[in-house]
């Protein structure tokens, strides 16, 4: 198994061992010894600060790992610049955070005036946030994502966990927990650079002065550009939370966030596909090798859907299941439809393959800015329209819609400019085998009572029939022969 495949692997693992601990945190750790308010305060205020990352990053991530390729032995001037820009962004954007204080307070003073108080909270986890963000960047870039991804995904949810044991046990107040989330970012952001260090890609050289003017023109431009697109992406992922909780409330967001989380599982697999692909499609677009890209696109397509539709099916199927370990699950499982909408938002957005990071990466990258903007318009609307009518459901209508348009447009952009597409007959008959599997187990197991057994029962006999139906229809057969190949040397 080589470096690129192991990193991939390992980095698959450590994201759902995270979702695992996440799971335990969410779906029973939390409600057990929180109420809905104090969960809607905790991820408003970690939403909040994430969705600052992008700005006070500056868009400095994607840019690093285009531009790394051409930097030879320069490395490492490049990592202090890209650091002292983040500073920079960082302290741009505290700036305008306190001069908007006060539209940020009438925003939520009347449903949630709670957050109020934790403000300054969001500015530390969004300093640390954001530091981790570049050196996940240049890790990327070194092809060493699992480490950073266990930080990322992992230990984070662990300190998450303690923070929420040592509350229940009443060794901390509430207002300690939530800067104890702040201390859990810090904690990764020393682990990613302990890491780094140790794998000797880590070094603080000011001599960035000497790095070619005009690459570092066209690296702000791109890091610019780019930066609208990130927080184009990240205003689906945050912006309906936040207009939850000041339009309805912060337990309105309890229950919409459990439900958000347990759809988010979904496309797992693809962010961690789509961490190892970024730098290999800046390499071909740098080497001039389209037809890569062109494969690239259309395999990780296929591998994508077929994995992410297994585990939409698998969350769907036992979602009463699910439901049922959540403590004082008769409040929480008024958001059981927000798995649906957003699972199929997410599935929408597997399904168009890596269109994102096709853009970022060619010449055409500038067109992020118009993709991102309709985005940003159509999320915000819709959410504002949509909210007051349907609630929390609206809200995950309008993250439905907004992914179905920006993915349409950049799919169209792509399809335009550069004549290639994800689709293929593997696709098709994915999407067949899932509507079968689903079928039959509903049809096998529509009286079973809800609990483990189902559950495991249940679990089981998708996977067998999802398996046996891929082998069946010959779906993707180069990657089955590869799997049979490794089966067999393992078994030699």
């Amino acid at each position: 198994m080589n470096t690129k495949t192991s990193q991939s692997l390992l980095s698959t693992i450590f994201s759902y061992l995270g979702v695992a601990i996440g799971y335990f945190n969410l779906l029973w750790l939390m409600p057990y010894a929180m109420t809905p308010d104090h969960i809607g305060t905790f991820r408003t205020v970690q939403d909040m600060a994430l969705l600052l990352v992008p700005f006070a990053q500056l868009g400095l991530g994607n840019g690093i790992t285009k531009f790394f390729p051409q930097l030879h032995k320069r490395h490492f001037s490049f990592f202090t610049f890209t650091l002292f820009l983040t500073l920079l962004g960082f302290l741009i954007v505290s700036l305008i955070f306190f001069l908007l204080n006060d539209p940020i307070t009438r925003a939520f003073s009347a449903k949630s005036s709670e957050i109020l108080i934790f403000l300054p909270v969001v500015l530390v986890i969004t300093l640390f946030a954001v530091l981790n963000s570049v050196a996940d960047a240049f890790c990327r870039s070194y092809y060493k994502i699992a480490m950073p991804t266990f930080f990322r995904e992992v230990l984070i949810r662990f300190l998450f966990g303690v923070s929420f044991l040592l509350y229940l046990t009443e060794w901390i107040s509430f207002d300690q927990l939530i800067w104890g989330i702040a201390l859990s970012y810090g904690i990764t952001l020393v682990g990613t650079f302990s890491y780094m260090k140790l794998r000797r890609i880590f070094r603080l050289d000011f001599t960035f002065g000497e790095l070619p003017k005009d690459l570092k023109k066209e690296f702000l431009r791109y890091s610019f550009i780019s930066l609208l697109a990130t927080t184009g992406a990240l205003l689906i992922m945050k912006v309906d939370s936040l207009m939850v909780s000041s339009m309805i409330g912060l337990e309105a967001n309890a229950i919409y966030t459990i439900g958000f989380s347990i759809a988010i599982v979904i496309e797992m697999p693809r962010r961690a596909v789509s961490q190892i692909a970024m730098p290999l499609i800046s390499e071909y677009f740098n080497n001039k090798e389209h037809s890569k890209v062109a494969n690239l696109y259309k395999d990780l397509g296929v591998t994508q859907v077929f994995v992410c539709l297994l585990v939409f099916i698998g969350i769907w199927a036992n979602i009463d299941n699910i439901y049922s370990f959540v403590p004082n699950k008769e409040v929480y499982e008024a958001g059981k439809w927000i798995v649906l909408i957003i699972g199929g938002a997410k599935m929408l957005d597997v399904a168009f393959s890596i269109n994102s990071e096709i853009i970022l990466f060619s010449k055409y990258y500038v067109f992020n800015i118009v993709a991102t903007v309709v985005m940003a318009i159509v999320v915000i609307v819709f959410n504002l329209w949509l909210i007051p009518i349907h609630g929390i459901e609206g809200a995950a209508f309008a993250s439905f819609i907004a992914l179905l348009i920006f993915n349409l447009v950049k799919y169209g952009f792509i399809a335009i400019k550069l004549h290639i597409h994800p689709w293929s007959w593997d696709l098709f008959k994915i999407v067949v085998l899932g509507g079968i599997v689903f079928g039959l187990q509903h049809y096998f197991f529509k009286n079973s009572q809800v609990g483990w057994t189902d559950l495991i029962i249940r679990t089981l006999f998708i996977l067998l029939m999802y398996l046996t139906g891929a082998y069946l229809f010959k779906i993707a057969p180069a990657i089955q022969q590869k799997m049979w190949k490794k089966i067999k040397r393992t078994g030699s």
